[in-house]
């Protein structure tokens, strides 16, 4: 079994580029429509492949022409795709809008996703797993089982909490790591997030949940760690923005592939950083993910 389970979702990206985003009502002239391999689990997956560890990817596509782009994709990025099942349902989608920023809007389609269940868990080799990832665009009640079989099996647990909802007192308190960015952690909190200060305010109340670590990513402003002992601001890599589609993903794959080789959690944070930079500076999402060799040449710099 793989070092890193991603337990989550495989989309097919339905990209197209605008000036601006449209007015409600507005119809407005797009770029070239792009289809591409996304989803925030499928994406998390590649990220951490692409820096060296090893991953397999649990989730559902349909039998369709999206369901074959994604799988190929997985395996060619060195991803063991043998726990992702093929479904009736046809395969998640997700429509994105790219603006002239690089800032994005997004509506899923869950299809396959949808019917990702408790019992497509048991396959998996928990015990041989050193780390379990978790994203919210598969049914929580999955999450919750997936997770409560790692935690019985003593595996470390990363729970990115997006999309953004409520979620059980008990999740929150079995995640070894949960890695929230700013709307996400208002929603489980309550409190109002919009500095590093109230931040830091909010994953505290995580914290006293249960949480062990929490990582607040903060787009531009880079990614703010907290524990019991600590809260940490580290800067983000000034880049050049293209479209910050999969940023938090690239992220999330940086941190647990340094949390693996051995990083402090400081150390394993700037890495996780630059990742996400380096994806802002390309289009598309799992296209933007960087490789370990990018990424050691940014923190060169």
């Amino acid at each position: 079994m793989a070092d890193v389970l991603v337990i989550g979702s495989l989309n097919a990206d339905l990209v197209v580029r605008v000036a601006r985003f449209p007015a409600p009502g507005e119809t407005i002239q797009g770029g070239d429509l792009a289809t591409l391999p996304g989803g925030k689990g499928a994406n998390q997956a590649v990220a951490a492949a692409r820096q060296g560890v090893s991953v397999a990817m649990l989730g559902r596509v349909g039998n369709d022409n999206f369901g074959d782009l994604l799988l190929d994709n997985l395996k060619s990025n060195h991803v063991d795709t043998s726990l992702v099942r093929r479904d009736a349902a046809a395969t998640g989608t997700a429509m994105i809008i790219v603006d002239q920023h690089g800032q994005n809007s997004i509506v899923l389609s869950p299809g396959a996703n949808g019917k990702v269940s408790p019992a497509d868990v048991e396959p998996a080799s928990l015990p041989d797993v050193k780390l379990v990832l978790f994203q919210l665009e598969i049914p929580l009640e999955t999450v919750l089982r997936a997770a409560a079989a790692a935690k019985k099996n003593g595996v470390r647990i990363m729970l990115n909490p997006a999309p953004a909802r409520a979620l059980p007192e008990e999740l929150i308190a079995g995640s070894d790591f949960l890695l929230p960015n700013e709307t996400e952690l208002n929603l489980l909190t309550g409190q109002p997030v919009k500095d590093v200060a109230s931040a830091e305010g909010a994953a505290r109340a995580l914290l006293a949940k249960g949480a062990q670590t929490v990582i607040v990513t903060l787009g531009a402003n880079g990614a703010l760690l907290v524990t019991k002992d600590e809260a940490k601001h580290i800067p983000a890599f000034k880049v050049q923005v293209v479209d910050t589609t999969a940023a938090g993903d690239a992220f999330i794959g940086g941190f647990a592939s340094a949390l693996l080789r051995g990083d402090e959690l400081e150390q394993a944070v700037r890495y996780a950083n630059a990742c996400g930079a380096l994806a802002t500076t390309k289009f598309g999402a799992q296209p933007s993910l960087p490789n370990k060799e990018e990424v050691e040449r940014l923190l060169r710099k």
